[in-house]
């Protein structure tokens, strides 16, 4: 199973993080799974000119073709979703499986929402001023929309996780890239057996979001799952269920 990068990730830091481990560590029980930092974070190169929604399918192209997969299922979450419609548009021969959970087909400025532009500009505000300080006040507003019912080590280790993951500049430079991109005409081309779940009360990204996309990609399997946390964490009431759907999903 390959994993497409997402907001955001760190090869090393993950392993440790009570957000990310319990993920990382059910998934690779029974798959050999490929991780790896997206362009501007983590260990990859911070400095780097292009940062865009082609640039991050174009590094999943390069790190599957570096490790030389010919078949394999793919993994996307949040951003990581979209990265993956695109790469199984282009690669159908590849894959086996295509699982997407969290999603959205559309950025926010491609919503037509006002009220979602407004939000997204204030944040980018809050990242220029505050992203890297040490009081964790203002990474503490995106750590609630993506963890809200996380436990205080959860939100902790996301606080300090966005942190040491990128800068001020490189994390408003992803969102931008996020924000503007839009892959509701490929949904239709996707011809991978498609999992899709999503939260009902997701704080980060809509339910609507999800379901559109289950609804554009041809026998794609839709699975709603309680909670409102974007990142499904181990002691949510989803838990066992998003293991579960996507275990029996890839299994042969």
């Amino acid at each position: 199973m390959v994993k497409a990068a997402n907001w955001l990730n760190h090869l090393e830091y993950d392993w440790k993080s009570p957000v990310w481990s319990p993920l990382l560590h059910s998934l690779s029980r029974e798959n050999q799974l490929i991780r790896y930092d997206e362009r501007g974070n983590g260990l990859s190169d911070w400095d780097v000119q292009d940062i865009s929604f082609d640039a991050f399918v174009s590094d999943l192209e390069s790190v599957v073709d570096a490790i030389g997969l010919d078949r394999f299922a793919l993994f996307g979450i949040s951003q990581g979703c979209a990265v993956s419609i695109a790469y199984a548009v282009r690669h159908p021969e590849r894959l086996t499986r295509l699982v997407l959970y969290g999603g959205f087909a559309r950025g926010r400025r491609k919503r037509g929402n006002a009220q979602e532009v407004e939000q997204t500009d204030a944040m980018l505000t809050l990242m220029r001023l505050g992203w890297g300080q040490e009081n964790p006040a203002f990474r503490q507003i995106f750590t609630t929309r993506f963890v809200p019912g996380g436990t205080t080590e959860q939100i902790n280790w996301f606080n300090d996780l966005q942190r040491i993951t990128t800068s001020p500049e490189n994390a408003v430079r992803i969102v931008q890239a996020t924000s503007n991109l839009d892959v509701t005409d490929l949904l239709p081309q996707v011809r991978v057996p498609t999992l899709v779940l999503h939260c009902r009360n997701d704080a980060a990204q809509p339910f609507e979001e999800g379901r559109r996309i289950a609804a554009g990609i041809p026998g794609a399997h839709f699975v709603a799952l309680e909670g409102k946390n974007h990142v499904v964490l181990e002691n949510d009431p989803a838990w066992n269920q998003l293991l579960d759907e996507i275990r029996s999903f890839l299994r042969p």
